[in-house]
């Protein structure tokens, strides 16, 4: 896999102006249940079986995506299942370097899985080749940093017509420059990086997990993954009272995508062992709608 994915990223690269805009999308009904399912990864739980599935397909990673959505309470559930022939739990490990003894960052990448959400009251086109301006929250899911304490990182994108601080250059379809501003929620981290002084073995560890806290903490996720497909299951409160999140109304629809990939309009990296990893984007636009 790694070999397939080095060898065609220089077409990939050389062609990423032309990726494909995001197509006319489905709508995913999340059903009204009267038992939560249990967030553990396992994804049997009977409760899913009350929902329709949909079938996306992922354009950057080049696979199908299936998601089922139910609710109950105060808070709405997500189902994903997707193909991953490897399993990808490290992510940029400290690895020895004996020439200048000191320790430099591995090329290793964890698997991610993103939902990415249109805060705005109309319908935008949330790929990072957009012509408009929007501003979008992020469920990021994170086989290595989040995972492990059961969350998801929670973010905002944000993209603006001007550069600000921290922003990457992007450019539009039309050829218009725009500006991606990737922002924690408030709050802390699931994760948190480990400085290495002297020799501790050849590879260790970067990221030591911590419960999250504040507005970051909102999303609960665990994945699981098994003989070649990874299932993941989150949850988060309808409405969680924060300003750097979209509130649920199960009167209305809301606008989303996703992405196998991190999305942060970086180009494949063939040195990376996901070469990828941070090149994801949205491929299919998606209506999320509440059963009554």
């Amino acid at each position: 896999m790694r070999k397939f994915a080095a060898a065609f990223v220089i077409v990939l690269a050389c062609s990423w102006v032309l990726v494909q805009a995001v197509t006319a999308g489905q709508k995913i009904m999340a059903a009204k249940v009267s038992r939560a399912p249990v967030i553990d990864g396992d994804g049997t739980d009977q409760v899913w079986t009350k929902a329709k599935k949909i079938i996306t397909h992922d354009a950057v990673a080049d696979i199908d995506i299936t998601l089922k959505a139910v609710y109950i309470g105060k808070n709405i559930y997500f189902l994903v299942r997707y193909p991953d022939e490897n399993e990808s739990r490290s992510h940029k490990s400290w690895t020895w370097d004996k020439a200048i003894e000191l320790y430099n960052q591995g090329t290793e990448r964890e698997d991610v899985f993103v939902f990415k959400w249109n805060m705005g009251s109309k319908p935008v086109d949330l790929t990072l080749s957009s012509n408009n301006l929007y501003e979008a929250d992020i469920w990021y899911w994170k086989a290595t940093r989040t995972d492990p304490v059961g969350h998801a990182d929670d973010k905002t994108h944000t993209i603006y017509d001007v550069h600000v601080k921290s922003s990457a250059e992007l450019t539009s379809k039309t050829g218009t420059k725009r500006y991606l501003l990737r922002k924690a929620d408030a709050g802390t981290a699931a994760y948190k990086s480990e400085l290495l002084f002297q020799f501790e073995g050849y590879q260790q560890p970067r990221y030591t997990n911590v419960m999250p806290t504040g507005s970051r903490a909102d999303v609960r996720a665990k994945g699981e993954w098994k003989k070649g497909e990874w299932t993941i299951e989150f949850k988060r409160p309808l409405k969680t009272g924060n300003d750097d999140d979209v509130p649920f109304d199960t009167k209305k629809a809301y606008q989303f995508g996703v992405s196998r990939y991190e999305i942060a309009g970086r180009i494949p990296n063939p040195e990376l062992s996901q070469p990828l990893y941070g090149s994801g984007d949205i491929g299919e636009d998606l209506t999320l709608i509440f059963a009554r």
